[in-house]
Formats: C-alpha cells, sequence, structure tokens
C-alpha cells in the first residue's frame, strides 16, 4: 500500500520551532518531488514548500522564506520541513504531497493524512 505519513505536529509558542517529517511506505521517494501544503479554517489549502526529487530544487511561498527549510533524506524515505520563528497565521493542519521528479503547484498523486500544527500562547 502505497502511503505518505507526516508526523511533528502540535502546540507551539510563537517563535518557537517545529520540524514535521513526511514517511512514505510502499514506494521509494528517489523519483518523487515532495510538496508541503497547508491548510487554515476557513480557507483555502496553500502550498508551502517543495523539493525535487534530487533535492536540488526547493521552493518557498514567501509568507515562509527565511523561516522554514524543506530537506530530504533518501535513504530514509523521508522529507523534512524544519519550521522556525512560528507565528500565530502558520496555524493550519499541514499535508505532504508526492509527484514526479520535479515541483510544481498540481499534479500529486499521494497525500498525506495531514499533521496539525498550532502556534499560541
Amino acid at each position: 500500500q502505497l502511503q505518505l505519513v507526516e508526523s511533528g505536529g502540535g502546540l507551539v509558542q510563537p517563535g518557537g520551532s517545529l520540524r514535521l517529517s513526511c514517511a512514505a511506505s510502499g514506494f521509494t521517494l528517489d523519483y518523487y518531488a515532495i510538496g508541503w501544503f497547508r491548510q487554515a479554517p476557513g480557507k483555502e489549502r496553500e502550498g508551502v514548500s517543495c523539493i525535487s526529487n534530487s533535492g536540488g530544487s526547493t521552493n518557498y511561498a514567501d509568507s515562509v522564506k527565511g523561516r522554514f527549510t524543506i530537506s530530504r533524506d533518501n535513504a530514509k524515505n523521508t522529507v523534512y520541513l524544519q519550521m522556525n520563528s512560528l507565528k500565530p497565521e502558520d496555524t493550519a493542519v499541514y499535508y505532504c504531497a508526492a509527484r514526479s521528479y520535479y515541483c510544481s503547484s498540481h499534479g500529486y498523486n499521494y497525500w498525506g493524512q495531514g499533521t496539525q500544527v498550532t502556534v499560541s500562547s
């Protein structure tokens, strides 16, 4: 069974950090770009960051540039999203998704179930 499983979400104070993980099972991530998306209550889903299959290309939403870092460890079949200097507006359910090779705003074939991130004092 092909699955993506996110972990690492939780409650954190403003200015704090979290590291999200996206682990694949049933397939290798070597041939897939991984995107992180988030959806806050009452808002549309938005793209946060993406990393190409090789890790050679990354991109970030303007709202998270300089604060979030995406990385991957293909040997562990896992992609990470390091989130620093968190703000209340980062509160959302975070999803990872996979598409072939290169990042894009669409065309993601596999999605995880999501992990909740809440930034609040």
